[in-house]
Formats: structure tokens, sequence, C-alpha cells
């Protein structure tokens, strides 16, 4: 996936926890299962334990006050601390997924973002790296939080954190909520189907 180009950070202003914030449509909907990006697939090889089986869904989590404000303070404090730039520029290759220390593409973003809030408590499942596609066709990664009012987007591109419907992106595909290193297709219900990205 080529979303590394785009990856740039534009910080606004985080929504509120409110009622009318979170009246939210329904979930995205998986599609049966498909190839992860190369990325991801190299990225499970030098980390095992972030790649295997979490269990049978129980479906998405109850998202509180208390996860909502910590959802909202780990978007923030990702986006503002690492700069984004290319994987050739930091790396010299085309793509590698990694965790940032002070540069990253939208992949590295994502990574530490999940990272962080797993170490808060949020389950893994609930924390899904989705590849989508921006409005202008270039490829793209973002952090899926499922919860029981919706699915949730962190961005590296967005200061704020919306529901999945009002990103105005188109997605692809995303982890399985079952096992971290298998991926599904999401759609119909999602978005207007999608062949692949190129990896």
């Amino acid at each position: 996936m080529h979303a590394i180009g785009k990856c740039l950070a534009v910080f606004g202003l985080a929504v509120s926890f409110s009622s009318a914030s979170l009246a939210a449509p329904a979930n995205l909907v998986p599609a049966g299962k498909t190839n992860p990006p190369i990325g991801h697939y190299e990225f499970c090889k030098s980390y095992p334990g972030e790649c295997q089986s979490l269990g049978k869904d129980r479906g998405p989590m109850q998202l509180t006050r208390d996860r909502w404000a910590k959802l909202l303070e780990v978007n923030t404090q990702v986006n503002q601390a690492i700069r984004p730039d290319t994987d050739m520029n930091i790396y010299g290759v085309e793509e590698l997924w990694a965790y940032p220390r002070e540069v990253g593409d939208c992949e590295d973003y994502v990574l530490l973002k999940r990272h962080m809030l797993m170490q808060e408590g949020f389950p893994a499942r609930d924390l899904l790296i989705t590849v989508v596609l921006q409005p202008n066709g270039d490829g793209h990664a973002v952090l899926t939080v499922r919860t029981d009012y919706g699915d949730y987007i962190l961005d590296n591109m967005r200061g704020d954190v919306r529901l999945w419907s009002e990103t105005g992106y188109t997605f692809v595909k995303r982890q399985s909520p079952e096992h971290a290193a298998v991926w599904t297709k999401l759609g119909p219900g999602s978005a207007p189907l999608v062949g692949t990205v190129g990896n």
C-alpha cells in the first residue's frame, strides 16, 4: 500500500463526548478474508506477539466516558509527537511498518496508537488496523476502534476522532477481530466495493 506520500498530520479540535456525537450508524461490515498488506505481513514476522489469535469475537467494546477521553488523548499525543515522512526517506525502502520514535508514515502512527491503547486496557480485538482509500484514490492506513456506538477512526491526518462514515474514505480491508494476523475485506454495507490496494 502506497499510503505514505499523503500521511501529513493535520490537527483540529477533538469532538466532545455527547449523545449527539455518538448517534452512530452501524459498524463496518466484514465481507470475507483477504490478504494482509505486505507491510503488516513483514511486521508480524518481527513482532509475532502482536499477530496472534484474539479468540472468539464478542462484539464491540462498551464506549465509556473514560475510554472516549483516552482515545482523544492518545490520538492527539501520537499525532503531535511523530513527524510524518515516507518509508523511503526514513528507512531507504518502499514499505516498512515499524513503531516510530520521532518520525513515521501513516501505518507507523496506527501501530503506535494501537500499542498505547492496548497498554491502557483496550481489547486488541477492538483496535483494528484498517486500509482505506482517500477521495483522491491514494491508499492510507487508520486505526478503527470498534465500540457499541459505532466504529471510530483514529487518523494521523485529522486531530479529531470521528465515525468511519464521517471520514470520506472508502474502507477496503482491516484486521480480523478474531486474529491479529488475519485480514478481512470490508463492504458492501461499509463502502463501495473495491478490489485491492497495491502493496
